[in-house]
């Protein structure tokens, strides 16, 4: 559903955006940079909920951590009270401080290899009191420090505005072959008691799922269609309809079924979602220039006042296309050759190459890999490096297994670097690398409709003798350290690709730090 991938920007913040930064080098001392998503409370409305999150450019633990909550600027306007049950005090009127109960671990965000960190403090509830007037607006400055002087700080911003309730029109189905175009109903209704003044449908379409149409209210990276930005009212009881014309990609895997979806937000909730792009540099998706998108006929009206939805249990709608025909994926796997001399230290670039015709896409709410690759080390090798996304299976010394992105695009190559010792010279010394491997993982293992698993396999050999060398290359030492597994398009991955490209949380870190400039 939807929710799956929104909730990396709603509930979890604008998470996808990380791996638009997948390509940047860490640091000896990560630097924690905190991030919370600005508000728009409804007036008369139940408190929402935010939380602090936490980025960093490597793995890192906090201990002794406490978050302050300062809200003197809405003073007697707000209320700002723990929501996980963590102990906190109020030392003054309009601060907060919450005390972590245990530490605070910075973990790897799915996708694999990704090379951002992040972890959130105990989430706080955001209410509104009995004097917070319509169009009332101000800023919480949250910080937080934690043991070894680690601290940091973002001001989010608040607003008081009308509460709508937008709802999405049903679910369809229907089928297409790959390459093939259709078209996908586009309804919304207002279910609430307000008439809602403007909206913005954010789509949350997957690698397959295309668009030629460029509307002027509407947001594309490349044929891929982010959001759609609409001024017409919607008087309460009423619901305003469109059609999308939509297409699948050449490269689309067949039989499968596709499914794609639309969230319903107000300006300001979208307002609030995305206004952190302009500040980390962040550039938005490509506006269209041909005519306008519209749903129906209404009036012309200015917006009256920030609006928040407060019933988002269903502001969203989807399709199912269902790509009919056989459209199949040739992962390939890539071996090395290696030469060198005992205590030399050698690069073993290994992998496997999506040989198509189709790319395999395998994003959904469990964010597993699409597929696993072994790699075992030749004899009198030792890894002094690894991939972060790898490691020793159980019951082995010499078998790394290594998650793979979830969305691997048709003739691409994604490849990994080993760094392996050579302990002992044994000429023509063979180790292998397996795509597709078996993995106890919950969403299932390696990839099982394989169109040609004869080439699953390749061979690393490490100082061959004349004519036994293996499939793929590798180098004799020196440079380059572990790399994650590389070659999709990092802006596009199915499912939350359209979403990363609204918005540019997850650049914050680096954007601060290095001054680069990310698609997002």
């Amino acid at each position: 559903m939807l929710k799956h991938s929104l909730r990396w920007l709603t509930g979890l913040g604008a998470t996808g955006a990380l791996i638009a930064a997948s390509a940047a080098p860490a640091v000896a001392a990560p630097t924690i940079e905190p991030y919370f998503q600005d508000a728009t409370l409804a007036v008369g409305s139940e408190a929402t909920i935010r939380g602090l999150l936490l980025y960093a450019d490597e793995p890192t633990v906090l201990t002794d951590v406490s978050v302050r909550y300062d809200y003197r600027s809405l003073a007697n306007k707000i209320t700002v009270t723990p929501a996980d049950g963590q102990e906190c005090t109020a030392p003054e009127p309009g601060v907060l401080v919450c005390t972590e109960p245990s530490d605070v671990v910075l973990y790897e965000m799915p996708p694999l290899g990704s090379g951002i960190y992040r972890n959130g403090a105990k989430r706080v509830h955001l209410g509104l009191t009995e004097d917070a007037q319509l169009g009332d607006s101000g800023d919480v400055a949250v910080s937080f420090q934690a043991a070894g002087g680690r601290r940091g700080s973002y001001t989010s911003r608040v607003r008081v505005g009308e509460g709508v309730d937008l709802a999405g029109g049903p679910f369809t189905s229907l089928s297409a072959k790959p390459g093939g175009k259709f078209t996908v109903p586009l309804v919304v209704a207002n279910a609430g008691d307000k008439t809602v003044n403007g909206f913005v449908a954010v789509f949350d379409l997957p690698y397959s799922i295309r668009t030629k149409d460029r509307f002027s209210n509407c947001r594309y990276s490349d044929d891929h269609l982010v959001s759609c930005q609409f001024d017409e009212d919607i008087p309460v009881g009423t619901g305003l309809a469109t059609t999308l014309n939509l297409e699948l990609a050449k490269d689309t895997y067949a039989p499968a079924n596709h499914s794609g979806y639309a969230q319903f937000m107000t300006t300001a909730d979208f307002e609030d979602l995305t206004r952190v792009r302009a500040a980390v540099g962040a550039q938005a998706a490509t506006p269209g220039g041909g005519p306008k998108l519209t749903l129906a006929e209404a009036p012309g009206r200015v917006r009256q006042a920030d609006q928040t939805d407060v019933g988002p249990g269903y502001d969203y709608t989807g399709w199912t296309i269902k790509a009919t025909g056989r459209n199949g994926t040739d992962l390939a796997a890539i071996g090395a050759t290696l030469k060198g001399t005992v205590g030399a230290v050698v690069t073993a670039t290994v992998g496997f190459r999506n040989n198509g015709p189709a790319t395999l896409d395998r994003t959904n709410g469990d964010f597993e890999a699409a597929t696993h690759t072994d790699v075992e080390l030749p004899p009198g090798t030792t890894a002094v490096e690894v991939p972060a996304n790898c490691w020793l299976r159980q019951d082995t010394t010499r078998t790394y297994l290594c998650a793979s992105e979830m969305l691997l695009v048709a003739g691409q190559t994604y490849t990994m670097k080993f760094r392996l010792r050579i302990d002992k010279v044994i000429p023509n010394a063979r180790g292998a690398v397996r795509v597709n491997a078996p993995c106890e993982c919950p969403a299932g293992g390696g990839f099982q409709d394989e169109i040609k698993p004869a080439n699953d396999r390749a061979t690393i050999v490490v100082n061959a003798a004349q004519g036994g060398g293996g499939q793929g290359d590798g180098d004799g030492g020196g440079g380059g350290g572990s790399l994650p597994i590389t070659g999709a398009p990092t802006d596009l991955i199915a499912g939350i690709g359209a979403l990363l490209l609204v918005t540019g949380v997850g650049c914050y870190l680096l954007a601060r730090r290095q001054g680069s400039r990310f698609a997002a």
